[in-house]
């Protein structure tokens, strides 16, 4: 039988759990850099054997504390204390609970209820939040975790080996993680370690990451996204973590640390993608730019791969290094994929969600098709339910990343857990090829009075791609004549807009200009799915941490913006 991969897919060692992965990596990687972390300006490289000492340390230190077989949260920016704190807690103290440090002070309270924590392992950004709820023990990254690894490294030097010999039930929740949402929604998921490494295994056989990549952690560490991939992974992979600075700093901490390799969503591609675009208008290259895609890409029909010589001056810009970007999250516009492709920025997107562990199908770097989500990872199984004419329906996934439940809620598990399928709610089709497309969710399409489907995120992808609409949210809105109209909300992008209608262009105008994009959007589309009204929006959408447009709270806002 052929293989769904093309190629053969790439060998990887086998873990039973993160302790057995850990422990591993630092016998094979030893003193290679495990991570660079900024200290007075400058990367500081920490190997994989002191990655591996820290953990040791703080977790005999957590267990002296009483801690063994508790729920311990981890809050805070993306750095090295995050990633000791959560290894030390999953691999022998007790469960880990990672938490979006962005939430707020109302929200994160009755997630810690929920999670009934015991301690909360923080960064300073953080401690109002911490100080302000009841917990038993608080832990601060920079000052208590630096005296609780000293005391660590002490009591293991008098033969304490509580933590060191703690064996892991692989099958056990040992990782508690909250979906995004309305704090009334919000699940949390029961993971195992078995779910995470069997995850690990699967995606890095089709995926190709080594000693020789340098991944700059860039998303919320809290994600399973960025946790699993761009973390756990490059552990297991003997990569190099560096932690960028902030949002503001990624073209500067791409160029210092070298990177080879970043997990992104759609926006931060799309944003890399138009400053590369904009540049070159600004200085009259944009015509040199075009000539040399299409050179490049007339070469690559014969297997002539000359895209980081022809756009030597655009790598230079992010480091020299950087050849990949894995998009996950949401869809990205295969326009915007194609593109970064085309200048010897390789990019492919997976598909996954918190309680897939969180990959179920990925694109391979030599398989990919850019409209799609990927195929199937090794050992998972994905089917549509009940398709329609076109063959859409909603996705299912059954396999060893499956998660066990959710948390104290049986109700909310046996209504996504049938037969070992989990039902994701997202809706989308299959090709002959295997490959998995996502046309969207379940609870966003909009139903016409003669019964047809809209997907908001088709029309969303289409809109984007105007150089006018910076962001824009689609949904439908029933008429009092009984019809379903379809709105847009635009942000935006009055840069742009400006460059073509002036400084301080009416209200009129950017309303004539935006309206005049979205029927350039109409003639692409069939009648049914027409956009119908255009409305300017003036504030920020609220998001999720990962960059993804919190619908139901836009929708309960109520009138548009």
């Amino acid at each position: 039988m052929k293989s769904i991969y093309k190629k053969p897919l790439y060998e990887v060692k086998k873990i039973t759990d993160l302790k057995d992965m850990l422990e591993q990596s630092a016998k094979t990687f030893n003193e290679k850099t495990a991570f660079l972390m900024k200290c007075d300006g400058q990367y500081m490289p920490i190997t994989y054997s002191q990655f591996k000492r820290d953990v040791d340390a703080l977790g005999t230190a957590l267990i002296d504390l009483g801690l063994k077989d508790k729920r311990i949260a981890v809050i805070g920016e993306n750095r090295y204390e995050w990633a000791v704190a959560y290894m030390a807690v999953v691999c022998g103290t007790g469960v880990v609970v990672p938490l979006d440090k962005e939430l707020p002070e109302d929200e994160v309270r009755p997630l810690i209820e929920i999670a009934d924590l015991e301690a909360i392992i923080y960064s300073p950004k953080n401690a109002k939040i911490v100080e302000s709820v009841k917990i038993n023990h608080k832990i601060n990254m920079e000052t208590d975790l630096k005296e609780l690894i000293k005391k660590g490294n002490e009591l293991i030097e008098k033969g304490n080996r509580e933590f060191l010999d703690a064996k892991i039930d692989a099958e056990k929740m040992s990782i508690l993680l909250f979906t995004s949402g309305t704090t009334s929604s919000a699940k949390a998921v029961m993971l195992s370690h078995s779910n995470i490494c069997i995850n690990l295994m699967a995606m890095c056989s089709m995926i190709n990451v080594d000693i020789n990549d340098t991944m700059l952690s860039i998303l919320p560490l809290h994600h399973t996204y960025e946790c699993t991939c761009g973390f756990l992974a490059a552990i297991y992979r003997g990569c190099t973590v560096a932690y960028c600075e902030g949002l503001r700093y990624i073209a500067k901490n791409i160029k210092e640390a070298k990177a080879t390799l970043i997990l992104c969503v759609p926006l931060l591609a799309e944003n890399i993608y138009r400053k590369i675009w904009n540049q070159a208008k600004k200085t009259n290259r944009a015509d040199k730019l075009a000539k040399g895609i299409k050179i490049s890409n007339f070469l690559r029909k014969f297997g002539i791969d000359k895209r980081r010589k022809i756009f030597s001056d655009i790598h230079k810009e992010f480091g020299g290094k950087l050849t990949r970007l894995v998009s996950g999250a949401a869809g990205i516009d295969p326009e915007i994929a194609k593109g970064l492709s085309d200048l010897g920025i390789d990019v492919v997107q997976g598909y996954g969600l918190t309680e897939c562990a969180p990959i179920g199908a990925l694109n391979r770097f030599i398989y990919f098709k850019f409209e799609s989500a990927g195929l199937p990872l090794p050992g998972v199984e994905i089917k549509i339910d009940n398709p329609d004419e076109d063959g859409i329906g909603e996705i299912l996934i059954k396999g060893g990343n499956v998660m066990l439940g959710y948390y104290n809620n049986e109700e909310a598990t046996k209504a996504v857990i049938k037969d070992g399928w989990f039902y994701t709610g997202d809706l989308g089709y299959m090709d002959k090829d295997s490959f998995v497309y996502i046309t969207g969710r379940k609870k966003n399409v909009i139903v016409t009075k003669n019964g047809k489907n809209i997907f908001p995120e088709e029309l969303e992808t289409r809109l984007c791609r105007s150089p006018y609409i910076a962001e824009c949210m689609v949904y439908g809105q029933d008429s009092e004549d009984g019809d379903t109209l379809v709105i847009a909300q635009v942000i935006p992008q009055m840069d742009e807009i400006e460059a073509v209608l002036g400084k301080t262009p009416s209200v009129e105008k950017i309303q004539e200009l935006l309206d005049e994009e979205a029927l350039k959007v109409n003639h692409q589309l069939q009648l049914y799915k027409r956009i119908n009204k255009v409305i300017i929006r003036h504030e920020e959408f609220a998001k999720t941490t990962t960059q993804k447009i919190k619908r139901h709270v836009e929708m309960e806002r109520g009138e548009v913006k």
